[in-house]
């Protein structure tokens, strides 16, 4: 479809507020709650979801709700200014906690950790625009799901509903959720057991988390079913296998340590070789539209060079303002690079790789986002990619040891932020287009999103590294964030740079011949036609991720499944938005209140516990997680529409 054959909900011919102060501080508020939510979830869990729907929601209450004046654009620019956070949140922590977990870093360095963030936001910012045109307006393949979704709330909003109650109900139960548990410890924060079988051991559980379900209710059941293989592999057949060819460890530990401490130096790595392999195709599948897409971003610069004139909607930043902020983004870069490496030379070599290597994935992550939507993003491949031939150029070119690490994963966070801004920002372009919003006003909103929550991410994780641990233990009694993808990125560049550290290739090629087997299948299906798809990328994560989190997962996948299945199709839509903005709400309130239980363990502010029996906390916290999803189910049910309506 092009932009000839489409009309937004606003037309071009139109002129309404949109780029307003109110909109822009709201939106500023609302992407420091969504940074600081996805900082504690993606540590938590491995996994980030998009923040522009419950931005959107929440929006649409203050400014229609409380303050009872607002537009669908405005509402569009705080939404666009909340989700930036959110997305480079997920850049951040998949790479910089790893230079903590590795012990190059005591503690988060604040100015490293937000020059990353901001370099690498704006990167992805500056290098997708020039695509907008080819991508978002042109390539009728590229759906872009959550923008599509997103624009549709919105619209929904200016008809009189938005669903607002429902974020925040559950934000409240998600907050008194976790407080019961690592507040006041009436719920355990995970149910699960093992036991040995001859030579070898099997394992079963689930984490006791609302925001986990909510998650899988928001991906939806064929992604979550995904995750759940994934762990099934490691945990099902692969530690079992790995015993019964290596011998069951020797040592004093519990069953269920033993087999955590099997997955987290052994059978994690499978994932690796997945997501290596899940990243090569996911490149390799997107060949033609990638091509597209740097031709679009060629001829995007050179319209905007040759000053070509658009109507409202369809006028990006101008070249000259792209420019100013693209030069001075990269000297940053080099000037970041040589204070890392402590050399100006290696660090200009590592900035101009960096920034070749950002472009492409930039072009990548737009591309793809578009195609299968922001869940199915191989980012976790692009970052190991990237980790790889960073760590080779830097050893080529002598460097070793601490210095090496750290110059290697700062390369790789700048990357990672880069890349998923860059799905981020293809999701908001598309949901602008769609309610005909001003683009270059919708990009400076993404550029002030980029920069406002960069600088809450430092602390934040120093919080939480002081109180909860971020991938080690740090405070007897509390569960320490598992940190899953930035431990493997630990592990990668310890292997790389480190002599008496080494990495399991041997499980690292056994997962890439797993992630062949999937892709053979995955095109089978696609050949088909089946509904159901074997994306890779879902499966790798699911292989390193602890399958305590999947199983939480999974259930959400169920719930959403159900909803649809009790609701019919016609109805599944709206029934299932509903229950997306409860599980935002979940979401939302869980972290939050993590947030604020790290900064009373932090002040040694200790509260009265709740002293359960093993049996009797077990019964009760799954009682109470089974209440909430029977919750979620029953609001996207028997809740009310979106226009208030029975």
């Amino acid at each position: 479809m092009s932009d000839k054959e489409f009309t937004p909900y606003i037309t071009a011919d139109q002129s309404i507020p949109e780029f307003t102060v109110k909109a822009i501080v709201i939106g500023v508020l609302l992407g420091v709650v969504m940074t600081a939510a996805n900082t504690y979830l993606g540590l938590y869990a491995g996994m980030t979801v998009s923040a522009s729907i419950p931005a959107a929601v929440i929006s649409m209450g203050i400014l229609r709700g409380i303050l009872r004046k607002g537009t669908i654009l405005e509402n569009n620019i705080v939404q666009t200014i909340a989700s930036a956070g959110e997305s480079l949140a997920a850049g951040i922590i998949f790479t910089i906690p790893a230079l903590v977990i590795t012990g190059v870093w005591k503690e988060f360095h604040f100015w490293p950790v937000t020059m990353v963030a901001i370099l690498g936001g704006m990167l992805g910012i500056l290098f997708m625009i020039p695509l907008r045109r080819a991508l978002i307006v042109e390539e009728v393949e590229l759906k872009y799901p959550e923008g599509v979704a997103c624009a549709e709330v919105l619209e929904v909003g200016e008809t009189g509903g938005s669903g607002v109650v429902y974020v925040f109900s559950a934000m409240a139960l998600g907050a008194v959720f976790k407080f019961m548990g690592t507040g006041v410890g009436l719920i355990k924060g995970a149910v699960e057991g093992a036991f040995r079988a001859g030579k070898t051991s099997f394992y079963f559980g689930s984490d006791i988390s609302p925001a986990l379900v909510a998650v899988g209710y928001i991906v939806g059941f064929n992604v979550a079913l995904l995750i759940f293989i994934g762990g099934a592999i490691g945990w099902i057949f692969g530690i079992p296998i790995f015993y019964l060819i290596e011998g069951y460890p020797v040592g004093g530990e519990s069953v269920v340590d033993t087999m955590y401490a099997t997955w987290n130096s052994h059978i994690r790595f499978m994932g690796v070789g997945a997501m290596i392999v899940g990243g090569i195709w996911s490149i390799i599948g997107v060949r033609r539209g990638i091509v597209k897409g740097v031709q679009g971003a060629v001829a995007g610069y050179k319209g905007m060079k040759d000053g070509e004139s658009y109507v409202r909607t369809d006028k990006d930043i101008n070249i000259v303002g792209i420019m100013g902020m693209l030069i001075p983004t990269t000297i940053l870069v080099y000037i970041l690079y040589s204070v890392l490496t402590s050399s100006v030379s290696i660090g200009i070599l590592a900035g101009t790789a960096m920034i070749i290597t950002s472009f492409f994935f930039v072009a990548v992550s737009s591309y793809i986002v578009g195609l299968v939507g922001s869940s199915n993003n191989p980012v976790s491949g692009m970052t190991i990619s990237t980790v790889l031939f960073a760590s080779a150029l830097l050893l080529l070119f002598g460097m070793r040891g601490d210095s090496g690490i750290i110059a290697a994963l700062g390369v790789a966070g700048v990357v990672c932020c880069a890349a998923c801004t860059a799905g981020d920002v293809s999701q908001d372009l598309k949901t602008g287009y769609l309610v005909g919003a001003t683009p270059w006003k919708q990009q400076w909103a993404q550029v002030i999103g980029v920069i406002a929550p960069a600088f809450v991410i430092a602390p934040i994780l120093t919080v939480l590294h002081k109180s909860y641990g971020i991938g080690v233990q740090v405070t007897e009694g509390v569960e320490f964030l598992k940190a899953p993808q930035a431990n493997l990125f630990a592990s990668i560049v310890q292997a790389m740079f480190s002599p008496e550290a080494s990495m399991p290739w041997g499980m690292v090629i056994a997962g890439m011949l797993v992630g062949l087997g999937i892709i053979v299948l995955d095109e089978t299906l696609k050949r088909k036609g089946s509904e159901f798809r074997t994306y890779i990328m879902p499966v790798a994560v699911g292989i390193y991720l602890p399958w305590s989190l999947g199983v939480p997962i999974f259930i959400g996948g169920i719930a959403a499944a159900v909803t649809g299945r009790i609701v019919g199709v016609k109805k599944a839509k709206e029934s299932i938005h509903r229950g997306v903005l409860v599980g935002s709400g979940l979401i939302a309130g869980e972290a939050l209140m993590g947030i604020i239980m790290a900064f009373l363990i932090v002040l040694k502010i200790k509260l009265p516990k709740v002293g359960l029996g093993e049996v009797a906390g077990d019964v009760i916290s799954v009682a109470l997680l089974a209440a909430v999803i029977c919750g979620i189910i029953w609001v996207a049910v028997k809740g009310r529409t979106d226009s208030g309506k029975e």
